[in-house]
């Protein structure tokens, strides 16, 4: 297990390195991309309920879309951050109602939904560093979303799990461990891969 978590930080790290390379014009002209084929997705377009998240730093955005799901008259719930790194649950009613959190992070200023609100998603957009040809997702390493993923296979829910990621976070293999979860499909800004069990 230690080998794999070695080699997790590895590649985490040498991906961290290539995002933080990126200007905030490569950011910004990939999140317009992104936003676009995202919403062409028929797991988004026929979703009621969305958990998506809101994007900080170098990270794919994800506040066009946002914005665009909400338009559409979608549900959006966006993750809060508790002490003990799992996830409660709030409303997204636009950017206004965005706060600064704890690890630079955005959330929602309203209501706190709990932890079980994300059962109601009919897709989770799911932060990460690099998806593999399996369909296997390597995130920050802070669990959160483990938890969240589950959380949702403990309650038989099944939403359309998608990662938004840059080109070049697409890789042939991720470094693994029991508890990791595939997701369905992965966006970037060239190309959308869906993954089979």
């Amino acid at each position: 297990m230690s080998g794999d978590l070695s080699r997790k930080s590895a590649v985490r790290r040498e991906l961290l390195d290539a995002r933080g390379l990126l200007s905030t014009e490569d950011v910004q002209k990939a999140a317009t991309v992104l936003a676009r084929q995202a919403l062409s997705l028929p797991e988004l377009t026929e979703a009621g309920t969305v958990a998506a998240y809101v994007s900080v730093g170098r990270e794919p955005g994800t506040r066009a879309l946002l914005d665009a799901l909400r338009e559409r008259g979608v549900r959006v719930l966006l993750p809060v951050l508790k002490a003990d790194n799992d996830l409660d649950w709030g409303a997204y009613r636009g950017p206004e109602h965005l706060v600064r959190a704890g690890r630079g992070l955005l959330e929602p200023d309203g209501e706190r939904l709990g932890v079980d609100a994300v059962l109601e998603a009919d897709a989770v957009l799911l932060p990460g560093l690099a998806v593999d040809a399996r369909g296997m997702r390597l995130g920050r390493g802070g669990g959160s979303y483990d938890r969240v993923l589950s959380r949702l296979a403990a309650a038989g829910a099944d939403p359309a799990l998608v990662v938004l990621l840059y080109a070049n976070e697409v890789l042939a293999r991720v470094p693994e461990e029991p508890h990791d979860h595939p997701v369905h499909a992965v966006v970037t800004p060239t190309a959308v891969s869906r993954f089979t069990e």
